[in-house]
């Protein structure tokens, strides 16, 4: 083929790089060694053929759909691929009926590999999960989303969950050298003149995303102009302008896992705090009220009483943020953030709550005690509402007296740590301790 008839070929409708050059055995395929490498459990059940329900999770070009077309090219039973963006409940149904069907007349399996099966709604994945519990089908599911927030529990507790980790530059490196060097699938039939800068530079953009990188290669190679004496040179200007920077996804799983980080790093780094925050507003578009919200929370939750300073600091940086907009808030938001990373932590408060919470479920319904109930109105005094002891008028502006009912009256559900200015609360309660003794 020539290189007139190979650029004509490569026409919308055929085939790119990147799935001409898609592994059809585990020994070609690239990394996730965790859990294909030798003596691996997915590796040995896709040689043995005896591959169960498994769900694929990881992101854009990792192997997710490779190790689907492997496993296709492996086993003995039949193979049906659905795509979950326009898949419906009808086209799942009629792949259980034909499935059934090659049971009972062929005694073979079926293998169903639905590809962004995050898409798939709860009603279409639960027309599935029948034929996965009577072993009708074989499922393979395949998301880029975290499985946990799309996936059916009970389709997920019926699947082996594999997680595919980002691959590297290095492993973008191996997949196009290999498409340059291929004759038949690849690109070794150009006369190609690649400069090393090019491909590394391909490989850098990509992030780990094979299919990324071998598309860009292609690109790169197909609209460069032959030279005098006809080779074609790949430059790096050439695959600069062949992939650009990526844009990053801000997919619901992310956002999650963003504002989990910056939640976690208010607790203990003032760097990382303040990345998550610019990084997931500059970068991923996201609103910064949502970590405006988060940190206001944060500043009872593990500051609390150590330093109630840092809850007004954040409830004036959200003030602030409404009434200049972005960007120009996120001096004051940082202020904010910095000044609750910086402050004596404690988690009194939601330690406090949660043992309140216990001892109401514990006790179902409480009883008032008579001194602490309501004596506005006539009659009060007979019906012995009567005894509270108004702490304003004795020593320090405390009285020992019981506040709580009966069955929990000596229970302690709050207690100070030794942090910040809640130092001085726990002094406090031990003074009244000492004087209840």
């Amino acid at each position: 083929m020539d290189l007139f008839s190979y650029r004509a070929s490569a026409e919308p409708g055929t085939k790119l790089l990147a799935d001409r050059m898609r592994p059809i055995s585990l020994d070609d395929y690239i990394g996730q060694e965790h859990i294909v490498g030798p003596g691996k459990l997915l590796r040995r059940a896709i040689e043995a053929d005896k591959v169960t329900s498994i769900l694929l999770y990881g992101p854009p070009g990792t192997g997710k759909t490779t190790l689907a077309h492997i496993i296709s090219h492996k086993t003995q039973g039949e193979f049906v691929r659905l795509n979950a963006v326009d898949a419906s409940v009808k086209d799942v149904r009629e792949v259980i009926e034909q499935a059934k069907q090659i049971k009972d007349l062929y005694g073979k399996k079926t293998i169903l590999f639905l590809d962004e099966v995050h898409r798939f709604n709860s009603s279409r994945q639960d027309a599935l999960l029948p034929a996965v519990e009577q072993g009708i089908i074989i499922f393979i599911g395949a998301t880029t989303e975290n499985p946990f927030h799309y996936v059916n529990g009970a389709l997920l507790s019926r699947s082996t969950l594999f997680e595919l980790k980002h691959l590297t530059h290095e492993h973008s490196l191996i997949a196009m050298r290999r498409a340059l060097a291929d004759r038949e699938r690849g690109l070794a039939f150009l006369p190609l003149r690649v400069e090393e800068e090019a491909i590394a530079h391909i490989a850098a953009m990509a992030n780990g995303d094979i299919r990324r990188a071998l598309n860009a290669l292609e690109l790169a190679a197909l609209t460069s102009a032959p030279e005098a004496d006809g080779t074609i040179p790949l430059t790096l200007e050439a695959a600069e302008e062949s992939i650009r920077r990526p844009t990053v996804k801000a997919d619901e799983s992310t956002q999650y896992d963003v504002l989990s980080a910056f939640h976690k790093s208010v607790r203990g780094s003032s760097d990382a705090a303040l990345f998550w925050f610019l990084y997931a507003v500059e970068k991923l578009g996201m609103d910064p009220r949502v970590f405006l919200r988060r940190l206001t929370v944060a500043c009872s939750e593990d500051i609390g009483l150590a330093n109630p300073q840092a809850m007004v600091q954040a409830v004036s940086a959200t003030q602030a943020f409404e009434r200049i907009g972005w960007p120009e808030s996120k001096y004051i938001v940082a202020q904010a953030i910095l000044f609750a990373v910086e402050s004596p932590k404690s988690n009194a408060i939601p330690l406090a709550l949660a043992r309140v919470m216990d001892a109401a479920e514990r006790l179902k319904s409480a009883e008032v005690p008579l001194h602490l109930r309501d004596t506005h109105y006539s009659g009060a005094e007979k019906l012995g509402h009567k005894g509270y002891l108004y702490p304003h008028d004795f020593p320090g502006h405390y009285v020992d007296q019981q506040y709580l009912p009966n069955p929990i009256k000596n229970d302690v559900f709050f207690e100070a740590s030794d942090q910040g200015t809640e130092d001085k609360i726990k002094q406090n309660q031990l003074r009244r301790r000492q004087r209840k003794s």
